[in-house]
């Protein structure tokens, strides 16, 4: 199947292969349609991609102090080759995906259901139940692909809180804006739409808006004083992207008294106290399509928000706008500029460029129509069934992620060991990292890496699988390295030794610490010392944020178990087996 990705270092579009993505729980694949490319969020990030290191750096300021503070606790070498590996990842594009559930996790979206979704550009894409939405009958896949970027306009409506009869000014007339605008008609209100695009103010006019059309020196300042009577206006909802810092001023100028201003797009946001404090003012930034964005336990875990309690959650929000589209209040054809087929994505991107571009819509109906849609494809000739050196042996990989792209796989490459499979559950990063390490085959179902050409199986998929999949690879007769920890519970542990027993397979986990020089001569000058011994010793781990998946106690099981199992091994490695106690 067929993915569009960005280079980050040097900001092309690419059209990679990769294996369909497999299915988890609260998550639905879904078979694309059509998707849509946003004109300001990926034309941002394209943009970012073609920029240098420092105009990269100067781009996202909170990543250089997250990259200052890993130093902090890593080192300079650690942090260097962490950064160079995450520029070197290719960047996944696009969130407005059209398409039928392929297959499903959730009782109310049967296979075959047509759906929207935040899914990225791909044939196949894996989402959370919570981030998809059923398309009514009556509603065509070129209008239900707008959806998303219509909730983004939704949700910062919803924060205006606009009522029947104000005035309400849309700053930048790009997709999201446009769509603010008919959004804003239907609830009764008086809009003005501003931006320097003469074919973008046309259209603004021709949904209903007045515009100030700044191309051609239109007062933007008057035609709000003029609108509201005098008054001022009472809201104004940012759409723009810019890094100008005279647009909220702007705003704050053509606002009345206790009017309210939000930001939906990404704008210079140095504020003048005094433009806030003689009105009251109240400013507030939008976060995406609604609340339950960026919740694990909404989006990952399928927890929905009592809905007596949060009325619009960001599914509810993409409802709302299919019930809109549905009923004819939103009219989005207009807002099609080009269709491609996805084979030509690159060319696509290329016309984000063009300044009066709007929709920009990707279509998968050839590439799909003889695609089998396989779990795995080659990245280079493989001599499986082949004999092997004497010396060598073939290695799978389950799992991709920093730890084993950057220090597991090159660890066995350079021992001599040769790459065979490598699979991680969405298909792109075992793409990458194997094509980077010379992998025969990249795949997403882990019975690909349990075939008859591999003699050894390396594990370093989250914690809470760790023990199944060991399992499973001691079934098939294979040797096991498992990165710590072996398992989260004693219940695991003695499956695991059940199945090494049956298998005659070896097992090994991932603790390193013990093979490390300096800690092998402790040991050599401890041996010879027969008394009782103390150890203290001091962890520099650094703080991890607690909604990481390691610190879920189901999934990494804490730092104890996840991080603090490689210390207590190397306590139990130092002292003589027959004198240890551990001290909690």
């Amino acid at each position: 199947m067929y993915q569009v990705v960005q280079d980050i270092n040097s900001g092309t579009t690419e059209i990679i292969e990769i294996p369909k993505p497999i299915n988890k729980s609260h998550h639905c694949l879904i078979k694309t349609n059509l998707t849509l490319i946003s004109s300001g969020t990926e034309k941002m990030l394209v943009d970012f991609g073609k920029s240098g290191l420092i105009g990269k750096a100067l781009g996202q300021p909170e990543k250089v102090k997250m990259v200052l503070e890993k130093v902090k606790t890593d080192g300079l070498a650690a942090t260097y080759s962490a950064v160079k590996t995450k520029l070197d990842e290719p960047m996944q594009l696009g969130y407005c995906n059209v398409g039928t559930i392929l297959e499903t996790s959730n009782d109310n979206l049967p296979i075959g259901t047509r759906v929207i979704s935040n899914g990225k550009h791909a044939s196949v894409v894996r989402v959370p139940n919570n981030l998809i939405a059923k398309i009514p009958d009556n509603v065509s896949d070129e209008e239900a692909v707008f959806t998303v970027l219509g909730s983004i306009a939704m949700q910062g409506i919803r924060l205006v809180n606009p009522t029947i009869g104000e005035t309400v000014v849309v700053t930048g007339l790009g997709l999201i804006g446009l769509i603010a605008v008919q959004i804003l008609k239907a609830n009764g209100c008086k809009v003005i739409g501003i931006d320097f695009d003469s074919s973008k103010c046309e259209l603004a006019k021709s949904f209903g808006a007045e515009v100030v059309n700044l191309s051609k020196g239109d007062d933007p300042i008057a035609v709000a004083n003029e609108i509201s009577r005098g008054r001022g206006v009472d809201a104004v909802l940012i759409t723009a992207s810019s890094k100008s810092h005279d647009i909220v001023h702007q705003a704050a100028t053509m606002c009345r008294k206790r009017g309210r201003i939000v930001l939906v797009g990404v704008v210079g946001l140095e504020l003048n106290r005094n433009d806030f404090y003689e009105k009251e003012l109240t400013f507030q930034v939008s976060c995406s399509y609604g609340p339950g964005r960026y919740d694990p336990e909404y989006e990952d875990k399928g927890k929905d928000y009592p809905f007596a309690f949060v009325r619009w959650t960001q599914q509810r929000n993409f409802e709302a706008i299919l019930d809109l589209i549905s009923e004819g209040k939103l009219n989005l054809r207009p807002l099609i500029s080009y269709q491609f087929e996805v084979e030509k994505a690159a060319e696509a991107y290329a016309k984000l460029d063009e300044r009066d571009s709007l929709g920009i819509i990707i279509n998968y109906e050839k590439a799909l129509a003889n695609d089998p849609l396989l779990s795995s494809v080659n990245l280079i000739k493989s001599d499986v069934g082949g004999e092997l050196k004497a010396s060598s042996g073939r290695i799978s990989f389950i799992g991709g992620g920093n730890y084993a792209s950057r220090v597991l796989i090159p660890a066995f490459k350079n021992a001599g060991a040769e790459l065979a499979t490598i699979v991680t559950s969405t298909g792109i990063s075992a793409v990458h990292n194997g094509k980077k390490a010379g992998f025969s085959k990249a795949a997403t179902d882990i019975g690909e890496a349990l075939g008859d050409s591999t003699d050894a199986v390396v594990i370093a998929t989250q914690h809470n699988l760790h023990a199944s999949q060991a399992i499973s690879a001691l079934e098939k007769g294979k040797h096991v390295f498992v990165e710590k920890p072996l398992a989260l519970t004693h219940e695991e542990i003695n499956e695991i030794e059940d199945a090494q027993r049956t298998s005659n397979a070896m097992v090994m986990v991932g603790y390193n610490r013990r093979f490390a020089p300096q800690v092998q001569k402790i040991k050599a000058l401890l041996a010879p010392k027969k008394v009782p011994k103390t150890f203290i010793m001091t962890m520099n781990a650094g703080a991890i944020p607690a909604d990481h998946w390691t610190q879920d106690p189901a999934i990494g099981g804490g730092r104890i178990i996840g991080e603090a199992c490689h210390y207590i091994d190397l306590m139990r490695f130092w002292p003589e087996p027959k004198s240890l106690h551990l001290m909690r």
